[in-house]
């Protein structure tokens, strides 16, 4: 009656064993290290490890220990006062970029075969944390002014002659001469622009097409965008060298990025928010053409060409057609250019800028080609409410810039690759190489809330945490240990058990612990004894009515299953609906609180059952219980 047959006890055993195997890396815990990576194509090798421990040797720093993981120096430390000072130290080398951390000591035997710590949040670590906001209005203008273009495209392919063409907010009108034109544009553009409702109109009287975009390509726009970004942004981050970066979703314009380990966030913050993009243009030779006289006198450009101005306020004429842009730009890396000394960036197009790159250099060998560095500067803010807490607060107001950056000769014939030279420095060659490489925002973001927690803090708060896990651990130990007798050191040991195998699953699943997470396992500690005390009250009040021990141990068990499937159910519903909804600290509570119900049920019903069948399914005669 009270057995198990042997599948369901290996079962269990290969259960607990995976679960023990998968905990064991976070008993070993974590040492205070700083992580040192190239921002450029610089080396990372043992000359750079003998560089960085003859630094710190100089500055009286002793007990560390170096090694290189993933294209990263990984440097030691036994205090974190060692960590900080070896920091300031190892920001003066020139090229290389180093951060904060704490790092677990699992030994390689134990990584090698799978076994991982748990991701630490940053209120236990350390780092930055930015909410950042998508402009979905500039997502959706970008979009429109696309689809302006495709429209002008398609109607001059087809020699469709239009009177006008504007867009005044979320309406495209184009207006004809007359009906037949009408007509032809009216059948091509529902065929060729899927994303716009297309409506033929007669205004004042003249023949007209209105162009609405459907809701279905704004919410594709607005999911574009910010899955664009996060792309964008988790690559700008990983050029930085931060270990376990969080770069994630929240709501439908938000982005959350956690970045454990940084504590100066004013360089990294400037080039995760930068939306500057470069465009290759043709610059006016006409010698009649006089850029100053228009710039002093206020005449409009000749016509095809645009004013600009370059770093020191001269002013340039280029061409309104792009030779290429950032868009088509798939690598780039700083460095100085070997006849004039100055910073320069080396470009390499993909095959479609490549093309228009060597079918224009081929035509204008002699002649100058600029490159405009587009940006958005900021020039106040304003005051509003935000939409999901209704809290007042403040908006950032940009405007777009553009400023020619370069404006060289054009001494040979190239395609995909070249360089942009004449940079006004070398730190804005390695920032406009970063921000090249890792792509272009799809729309502004806007960091709409920023904090820095000191790796000091989250090591306290790692202590406190587990200190709190601990007595009420030991609180709910006694208590079952003293009222329930063996009964309770059953159930003891399948709460240790539960435990094992909350650690096991979040190290296993790449779950991020924070804060709230741990307060989640002291509820689901409770939680998990709550199960076995249903049991046991259940075979009390068995053996009161007179049932034999045996028969009182399964009707226990029996009777007891849906009580505890029912609350831990309605508890797992709350919890995933708090995942669902809830944000950053709410979601790291729903998360261990869901594995921990799943784990509660595993050990309190199967893992006690087996043991209680271990102590008294083999005896004959059972005549009491110690409960």
């Amino acid at each position: 009656m009270n057995q198990y047959p042997l599948w369901k006890n290996l079962l269990i055993v290969f259960v607990l064993a995976i679960g023990v195997f998968y905990a064991l890396p976070n008993i070993y815990g974590r040492s205070a290290v700083v992580q040192t990576s190239a921002l450029k194509e610089q080396a990372v090798n043992e000359d750079l490890l003998k560089k960085i421990s003859d630094k710190l040797q100089a500055a009286g720093i002793e007990k560390f220990s170096t090694t290189i993981e993933n294209n990263t120096v990984i440097t030691k430390f036994e205090t974190t006062v060692d960590q900080f000072k070896a920091k300031e130290i190892l920001d003066g080398l020139t090229g290389y970029k180093s951060a904060l951390n704490l790092k677990p000591d699992v030994p390689k035997w134990l990584s090698d075969a799978g076994g991982k710590a748990m991701t630490l949040g940053l209120d236990l670590r350390g780092g930055v944390y930015f909410l950042m906001e998508v402009d979905m209005k500039e997502a959706l203008a970008n979009k429109s002014n696309q689809i302006r273009g495709d429209v002008t495209q398609i109607l001059k392919k087809a020699k469709i002659s239009k009177k006008s063409l504007k867009w005044n907010k979320d309406r495209l009108t184009i207006k004809f001469k007359s009906k037949e034109m009408s007509d032809k544009a009216f059948d091509l553009l529902r065929k060729q622009v899927n994303e716009v409702n297309f409506k033929q109109r007669t205004i004042d009287g003249v023949e007209a097409i209105v162009g609405t975009i459907r809701q279905k390509a704004i919410d594709d726009i607005k999911t574009n965008a910010l899955e664009q970004n996060i792309s964008t942004i988790r690559s700008r981050v990983n050029e930085y060298g931060v270990a376990e970066p969080i770069v994630q979703r929240q709501g439908s314009e938000r982005i959350v990025v956690q970045l454990p380990g940084v504590q100066d966030s004013t360089e990294i913050k400037e080039t995760l928010g930068s939306v500057a993009t470069l465009e290759y243009r043709a610059v006016d030779m006409d010698p009649a053409h006089n850029a100053y006289e228009i710039m002093q006198t206020g005449k409009h450009p000749p016509l095809g060409f645009k004013l600009y101005k370059d770093q020191d306020g001269r002013p340039v004429l280029l061409s309104k057609r792009t030779i290429v842009t950032g868009d088509q730009l798939i690598g780039a890396t700083s460095g100085n250019d070997q006849q004039s000394g100055r910073p320069m960036v080396s470009v390499r197009l993909n095959n479609i800028g490549a093309k228009r790159m060597l079918d224009f250099t081929k035509d204008n060998v002699g002649n100058n080609m600029a490159v405009v560095f587009k940006d958005r500067v900021l020039v106040g803010k304003e005051k509003i409410v935000d939409e999901d807490t209704r809290v007042p607060t403040t908006r950032n107001i940009y405007k777009p810039r553009e400023t020619v950056i370069s404006n060289a000769v054009i001494n040979g014939v190239f395609s995909d690759r070249f360089q942009t030279t004449g940079l006004e420095s070398p730190k804005f060659a390695s920032k406009l190489a970063l921000q090249l490489r890792s792509g272009s925002l799809a729309a502004p973001v806007d960091i709409v809330h920023e904090k820095t927690i000191g790796p000091s803090l989250g090591k306290e708060n790692i202590e406190k945490g587990f200190l709190s896990v601990l007595v009420g651990f030991v609180a709910v130990l006694l208590f079952m240990l003293v009222y329930y007798k063996m009964f309770g050191l059953v159930a003891n040991i399948a709460l240790g058990f539960n435990v094992v195998l909350i650690v096991a699953l979040l190290s296993m699943l790449g779950a991020t612990l924070t804060l709230p997470g741990i307060a989640g396992i002291v509820l689901t500690v409770g939680m998990a004894v709550d199960a076995n005390v249903l049991i046991f009250e259940r075979i009390k009040e068995e053996m009161r009515a007179g049932t034999p021990p045996k028969l009182a141990i399964n009707a226990g068990y029996e009777k007891a299953l849906s009580t505890i499937a029912d609350a831990n159910i309605t508890t797992f519903i709350a919890a995933i609906v708090l995942f669902a909804f809830g944000t950053g600290p709410i979601k790291g509570f729903a998360v261990t609180l869901s594995i921990g119900i799943m784990t509660s049920m595993f050990t309190a019903i199967m893992v006690s059952r087996a043991i209680v069948n271990k102590i008294y399914g083999g005896k004959a005669k059972l005549k009491s219980l110690s409960i």
